[in-house]
């Protein structure tokens, strides 16, 4: 294996399209955007050393609604950082959130607590950006992009200005909105990610957990491509423990026929709008679940997580965000794993992608 030069992500010399020879080295690439990057300057990456990781496990988050407020709090809680910074136009409502977690401080582990600007983003290990408009009752996750777009365009200059560690995109639609943070920060594709479908993928183990009648912990599965209306399960790769789906069910003594099936995905895609419906925005669930992006982050654990990420060749699906399993750690995506899905699948991601990708192309970024 190799290292990405520009990215730092591994690659396989054997697998990738991409590659160059510079001064009678060969270099290997994820993606043609890190290898295009690479021959316009090779001397600044070849001479600047790798970012120095210290101790310190500083987030910055950007946007204090819902989102950004309950992810502040469930972070906090986790004990993984040692500084939290909020950043809101709406100073006042930072203000207020900071106060209340640092009364909070006398029951969690020790932490920094403040409300900053986006000079604070300097040294942040991650910036995780929610802020934009919110979903409105009968308003899919796309039918935003307009608005949060308009907004990034403002945000994420001022972000990138002070040169954070990494971003991570939680606004929706989270995978348009990941595209159009990486175009406008320049970063490199693996400290661009967005919280795509890792709160998805949780709640189709949650429920093929309570079908089943396991521990969850013991399901593994994935929801992948778009976090929205065109997401894909991969039914194919189902597994209770170390038992594919299919031969579980004969073993669970229960028939499992595809009108259930289709009922569990449905619970699945449309969990957002229930909650929504009911009480106008979602929050606690996707707060832990960017918990749990963070950890693998701050804890450089390798974690295999289904984030969205930029994709290059993978089923044929290029220049655009989506929700794969990736190798997550304290530089980003690490690396891209292409699970083994059947045809019905990777013709539904190759639908995911086009869905995108057609409201990519309106908005001429």
């Amino acid at each position: 294996m190799a290292e990405d030069p520009v990215c730092g992500m591994e690659v396989d010399e054997n697998q990738t399209k991409h590659s160059i020879q510079h001064r009678g080295k060969m270099y290997y690439f994820c993606a043609s955007r890190c290898k295009d990057s690479f021959e316009k300057n090779p001397e600044r990456y070849l001479k600047v050393l790798k970012m120095e990781h210290g101790d310190e496990r500083k987030v910055a988050i950007v946007g204090t609604g819902q989102v950004g407020s309950t992810f502040a709090f469930a972070l906090m809680i986790s004990g993984l950082a040692t500084s939290i910074v909020l950043i809101d136009q709406a100073r006042a409502l930072a203000e207020g959130h900071v106060m209340d977690l640092n009364h909070s401080l006398s029951f969690v582990q020790p932490s920094n607590i403040y409300v900053g600007d986006y000079p604070d983003c300097k040294d942040a290990s991650m910036v995780v950006v929610t802020a934009g408009a919110s979903q409105k009752p009968g308003e899919t996750r796309l039918d935003l992009v307009r608005r949060n777009t308009d907004i990034f365009k403002k945000v994420i200059p001022q972000i990138v200005e002070h040169n954070p560690r990494m971003l991570v995109i939680v606004s929706n639609p989270v995978d348009v909105l990941t595209y159009v943070a990486l175009k406008l920060s320049e970063y490199p594709m693996n400290r661009v990610i967005g919280s795509g479908t890792v709160l998805d993928t949780a709640r189709f183990r949650s429920l093929l957990s309570r079908h089943c009648q396991v521990d969850p912990r013991n399901v593994h599965a994935y929801i992948i491509g778009e976090h929205g209306d065109s997401e894909v399960p991969v039914w194919s790769q189902v597994n209770i423990g170390a038992v594919a789906f299919r031969e579980y069910c004969p073993v669970c003594q229960r028939d499992c026929p595809q009108d259930e099936r289709d009922e569990i995905f449905n619970q699945v895609k449309n969990a957002a709008y229930e909650i929504i419906k009911r009480k106008g925005a979602t929050n606690f669930a996707i707060g832990l679940s960017l918990v749990r992006i963070a950890e693998s982050i701050l804890r450089d654990e390798n974690s295999i997580l289904t984030v969205s990420t930029l994709l290059d060749s993978y089923y044929d699906i290029s220049d655009v965000c989506l929700s794969i399993p990736v190798i997550l750690n304290r530089d980003g995506v690490s690396k891209t794993l292409k699970i083994v899905l059947d045809k019905s699948e990777i013709a539904s991601l190759q639908a995911s992608a086009k869905v995108l990708k057609d409201v990519i192309k309106s908005l001429g970024v």
